[in-house]
């Protein structure tokens, strides 16, 4: 009697591993799969730092005209502006301890017609607003060495360190630059002795 009810167990507990792991399959496929196969569903995330800036023109198969719609952009899809690196001193008794760095801020273009506008007038309007992003970069370099230097080498070593400072670097700009919207920030070059 004992034995039968051990082989029912066993065989549940069978079936019950391999639903599992078909469940478990099922949802890696979901969530690692290119969004280009085909798929039951979708994710989408909500992504903070994603801004919707600009229209771009969409059609669809009801309306064939063109509707506007709000375009947000990306981590990846904006306009860069490499900070010059810097080596500043962290706070520490003997003053050995140093950082050098280089920053990488990413920003959304501001004009909202930017995504539908001609290849000339994208780099036009792009080397207009790198020169309004360079002609703030002493607000962005007192901001970054200023951070740095009230952290210590425990707070920056570790992998946390790092994404808490960038984290802290972005709040700041933010703060500083309320007319431009942050995308990402990255660090090209990260050196803590």
């Amino acid at each position: 009697m004992l034995q039968k009810i051990l082989k029912i167990l066993n065989a549940v507990s069978q079936v019950i591993l391999i639903i599992t792991a078909l469940i478990s399959l099922f949802t890696a496929y979901i969530v690692f799969a290119p969004e280009q196969l085909p798929k039951p569903f979708h994710l989408v995330y909500n992504d903070p730092n994603t801004v919707p800036v600009a229209s771009i023109q969409t059609t669809s198969v009801e309306q064939p005209t063109a509707v506007p719609t709000e375009r947000a952009y990306l981590p990846g899809e904006g306009v860069m502006v490499n900070m010059s690196s810097k080596i500043i001193n962290l706070v520490d008794p003997t003053g050995r301890k140093y950082i050098r760095i280089t920053v990488v801020v990413e920003f959304a273009p501001d004009n909202p017609e930017y995504a539908s506008m001609p290849a000339e007038e994208q780099t036009t309007y792009l080397t207009e607003f790198t020169d309004k992003l360079n002609a703030k970069m002493p607000i962005m370099d007192d901001s970054v060495v200023t951070l740095l230097s009230t952290k210590t080498y425990d707070d920056l070593y570790t992998a946390e360190g790092k994404e808490k400072l960038r984290s802290e670097i972005m709040t700041d700009l933010s703060q500083k630059l309320p007319d431009l919207h942050i995308l990402s920030i990255y660090f090209t070059e990260f050196v803590v002795q």
